[in-house]
């Protein structure tokens, strides 16, 4: 049967191919990129839509050069490679294409090589009359009681057409009847309703039955039509109304029952026979929300649930319930359920307030936070205690209207802990008990409460002498453990004083800069005191002391103490005093001793002395410790009369720096024997150094008479007052054999060394004689020693004689 609707419908639109291809002609236009086609649906295979190539401005000769295609996802069309017309691959229906939609287009993409170009074309499927309304049933039952009144009206099925347009607008005739008529009824969209109109009263012992036919025809050019038996039975009259068992049904439920759980079941009955005694169950007028949670078998009166109950949303549901016989007759009764609550609902807690920063020095019973808890459950179920988690500062105190206040039980401390994160725990009092937690985060906020802390109480810095102004020394660091302000620590220099003068320090880092040259031999320490302060208000501070040590550097040769005219620093040379050694020396024999200082210290001023130059290197020798020059062996017959030595003085340091001393010997017994070999000239083979020696000895004697004479008058006068400050300078332990004593460290000044003169007892030595140089000393006969101390024994601690008679300033 749907194989010849299907034949008819392709009979049908071949007889309207010439007139629908002679409109596609006349309608498509060529335009550069845009084509449109229109056809009918339902075309056979090979149905030529249109001249594809012509419309695009193709010739026939250039079509295999240019290579047309078409670009689709599915192709319901083809272009011939022959003569570039559009024909239909597949059958196309415009029902399945587009539905009920009123136009209906396929797309698709016309490409073009040599060059490349891309035209949009559409084909426009018409709607045909291919389909015949149709009803989704071959027989509609209906049911009127022979009661039912003359006028009555009973809807009936409206057919479906799946064409657009006029080939699916339908009209509806219905067989004659007398007791019927068809009206139509048109809703608010334009479709029209065929109802059933009951024209006059039935009975039942007449008639029991009436058979008719509703025909659907649309408006297609070649209409088309279906049909639908309608059998109408006419039922007896119904005088008995079902009778519930009971008027009112109390229930009671727990929530959270399964979907589809029995809720109760009601009975009624009906006194008829046949249909009209058996009863239907049904919701009387109950809301959607009811019929949304309750369901009700219509044959057993089996009341379900259909959804979730929840006693929170709602704890009690009223509604009526309706039996219905086979004739129309209807009894009601009322239905309440009540719900019983169960613990499923976890306490709530919401937070009404919190503090985002409390001060560390709030008092105890500051409220930092305010939160509600509520339970949804009712009873003991809905009854609530709150706690908090852990060691916390903190405590939870409960307010009216389920209200709970979070305040501090003790002081707080930032630096101890910045931030307090505590659990609030809200328990029900169900079984089982139900409980919900809330993080609460309470930061505490900083007040300047620590003063700066130095990470040493003292600090030591060790700065090399001769430095420049404006190295760093050390850096100072001290740590306040309050936050922001209250922590940001700035250094200054604390008091005032010289040393102050020193240093500065800069007061975002600490770090102290020298501010001038240091010199070792002048200042050796000095320290002063930093202080930290905070930015707090009111400010907190502390104080470290900073001791700085200088450090030697070698940068002081050694100075020649005795001889004292010796050579200039660095190797210089001149004139010094004249040694007498007698000519039976033996090998040992102290000929003199070299005394240097150094301002420097440590191994800057460790000093060692050798001899640099002599006239008989095999005839002395120099201690390198003690500057001690000594015989190296016995004095012969053969060794010049006039010896000049030069001992040179160096320090330890690096590099090491030095100094030279020029001591001239005598070979003679006596100062006697040895004041003719002053006085000889110089050796011919050097004139100018003769001449020169000879003035320098001139100079020198003049020198000393006129030094002699000075100090001569100057003693005279001081020993009326008393040993002068000179000599203790010097730390002279006696000035006379009859003076004062003169304590040896009474000076003014810093020497290196103590000088103490020896005189040898119960001998009377001249006033001032001890300052003679030694080739003026007065002559003594070698018969008449003085008593003393051997030189050997007595060198290093104080002065003594010679045997030569003279006196010699040693350390």
């Amino acid at each position: 049967m749907a194989g010849g609707r299907r034949r008819s419908r392709w009979r049908e639109a071949e007889g309207l191919l010439p007139a629908l291809l002679l409109c596609c002609c006349c309608c498509c236009q060529a335009a550069p990129e845009r084509l449109r086609y229109a056809i009918p649906e339902e075309l056979a295979r090979g149905s030529l839509v249109g001249p594809l190539a012509r419309d695009l401005g193709l010739s026939l000769a250039e079509l295999p050069a240019r290579q047309l295609r078409l670009s689709s996802e599915k192709l319901y069309f083809a272009v011939s490679g022959e003569n570039g017309n559009l024909y239909v691959s597949e059958r196309l229906d415009r029902e399945e294409l587009c539905g009920e939609s009123e136009s209906c287009a396929v797309s698709f993409e016309a490409v073009v090589q040599n060059p490349l170009n891309v035209f949009h074309v559409e084909v426009a499927i018409h709607d045909i009359n291919d389909n015949s309304p149709a009803f989704s049933k071959a027989v509609l039952d209906l049911e009127i009681g022979e009661w039912t009144i003359p006028g009555a009206r009973f809807p009936l099925e409206v057919a479906q057409d799946p064409d657009v347009g006029s080939n699916s607008l339908l009209t509806y005739q219905l067989t004659e009847d007398s007791s019927f008529s068809l009206a139509m009824k048109v809703s608010k969209g334009g479709k029209q309703q065929p109802e059933l109109v009951l024209e006059r009263a039935l009975d039942r012992e007449k008639q029991s039955s009436f058979q008719m036919v509703l025909t659907a025809t649309d408006g297609g050019d070649s209409a088309k039509s279906g049909s639908v038996q309608i059998r109408v039975n006419v039922s007896d009259a119904n005088d008995n109304a079902p009778v519930f068992n009971k008027n009112a049904y109390d229930v009671q439920m727990r929530e959270n029952l399964p979907v589809g759980s029995l809720v109760l079941q009601v009975r009624a009955a009906d006194a008829d026979a046949g249909s009209n005694g058996r009863v239907s169950y049904f919701f009387g007028n109950v809301p959607e929300s009811v019929r949304s949670l309750f369901s009700i078998d219509a044959e057993s009166g089996e009341v379900r649930t259909a959804g979730p109950l929840d006693f929170e949303e709602r704890s009690k549901y009223s509604f009526s319930l309706e039996g219905r016989d086979g004739g129309g007759l209807t009894g009601h009764c009322e239905v309440q359920i009540d719900i019983i609550d169960e613990n499923d609902n976890a306490p709530e807690i919401t937070m009404l307030s919190l503090s985002s920063r409390v001060p560390e020095d709030a008092p105890p019973g500051t409220v930092v936070a305010l939160l509600k808890v509520r339970d949804r459950d009712s009873g003991e179920n809905g009854r609530v205690r709150c706690e908090l988690s852990g060691d916390t500062p903190l405590q939870i105190v409960a307010s009216s209207g389920g209200s709970y206040k979070v305040v501090t039980a003790g002081a707080l401390d930032r630096e101890r802990a910045s931030e307090h994160r505590v659990t609030v725990i809200a328990t029900d009092r169900g079984s089982p008990a139900l409980s919900s937690r809330a993080d609460l985060v309470l930061e505490v906020s900083d007040v300047n409460d620590n003063a700066p802390v130095f990470e040493e109480a003292a600090y030591s810095a060790y700065v090399p002498e001769n430095n420049e102004a404006g190295e760093p020394v050390l850096r100072v660091s001290a740590r306040d453990a309050d936050a922001g302000a209250n922590g940001r620590v700035s250094y200054a220099l604390a008091g005032g004083g010289a040393d102050a003068a020193f240093v500065s320090v800069r007061a975002e880092t600490g770090e102290l800069y020298a501010q001038r040259l240091f010199d070792y031999e002048r200042c050796r320490e000095f320290a002063v005191e930093v202080r930290a302060r905070d930015g707090g208000t009111p400010a907190r501070s502390a104080t470290a002391t900073v001791r700085v040590f200088v450090l030697d550097r070698n940068d002081n040769a050694p100075r020649v103490l005795w001889p004292a005219a010796g050579g200039a620093e660095g190797g210089g040379a001149g004139a010094g005093p004249f040694e007498v050694v007698p000519r039976s020396a033996e090998a040992g024999y102290l000929v003199a001793k070299v005394v240097a200082v150094d301002a420097d210290a440590g191994r800057n001023a460790w000093l060692s002395y050798e001899l640099l130059q002599a006239p008989e290197p095999a005839l002395f020798r120099v201690e390198a410790r003690s500057g001690e020059v000594r015989t190296a062996r016995a004095v012969s017959e053969r060794d010049a009369a006039k010896q000049r030595l030069v001992a040179v003085v160096k320090d330890h340091g690096q590099p090491a720096l030095s100094a030279t001393a020029t001591l001239h010997v005598v070979l003679a017994e006596s100062v006697r024997d040895a004041l003719p070999e002053l006085s000889e000239g110089p050796a011919a083979a050097d004139p100018p150094a003769e001449l020169r020696f000879s003035l320098v000895l001139a100079l020198a004697l003049l020198s000393a008479a006129f030094l002699l004479s000075a100090a001569l008058t100057l003693l005279a006068r001081l020993r009326r007052a008393g040993p002068p400050a000179v000599l203790r300078c010097l730390g002279a332990r006696r000035f006379s054999a009859s003076g004062p004593a003169v304590p040896a460290d009474f000076c003014e000044g810093t020497l290196p060394y103590s000088y103490n003169l020896c005189v040898a007892p119960g001998r009377a030595v001249a006033e001032g004689a001890w300052l003679l140089p030694p080739a003026l000393l007065p002559s003594v006969p070698a018969e008449e020693p003085l008593s003393g101390e051997p030189c050997g024994k007595a060198l290093g601690r104080r002065g003594c004689f010679t045997d030569s008679r003279r006196l010699i300033l040693a350390s």
